[in-house]
């Protein structure tokens, strides 16, 4: 059997550079999840609304840090990043869906009201 020739320790001939996860991806997902927590409500699911388009745009920033230097970012930080954009995108369509019905209930209940009727 041959033995690989071992290199010297001080000398190697790639030096793969430090890894760091984005900047903003554990934030990203956090706030993904939250939009899904508050997309449920009625009046709240605004929150859910407002939260998920300042996930979006956060996400979108580091996805263009992550694909301009891929090198220079961990995999699971993208992963985070990419797991709080679709959390964002389902509380998304959720909240408007909710908040739809919440503003019809709304529009109802007044339209129901008896003093509409009697107001000439």
């Amino acid at each position: 059997m041959e033995e690989q020739p071992k290199q010297p320790s001080g000398s190697n001939f790639y030096h793969s550079p430090l890894q760091m996860n984005l900047p903003n991806s554990n934030t990203i997902l956090v706030l993904g999840i939250l939009s899904l927590v508050f997309c449920w409500w009625h009046i709240i699911s605004i929150v859910g609304i407002v939260l998920s388009i300042v996930t979006l745009s956060l996400a979108r920033k580091e996805l263009l840090l992550f694909y301009a230097q891929p090198h220079n970012f961990t995999i699971s930080s993208l992963n985070n990043v990419k797991a709080g954009r679709v959390c964002a995108i389902i509380g998304l369509i959720i909240s408007i869906l909710v908040f739809i019905v919440a503003l019809l209930t709304i529009i109802g209940f007044f339209a129901l009201l008896p003093i509409w009727g009697m107001v000439e």
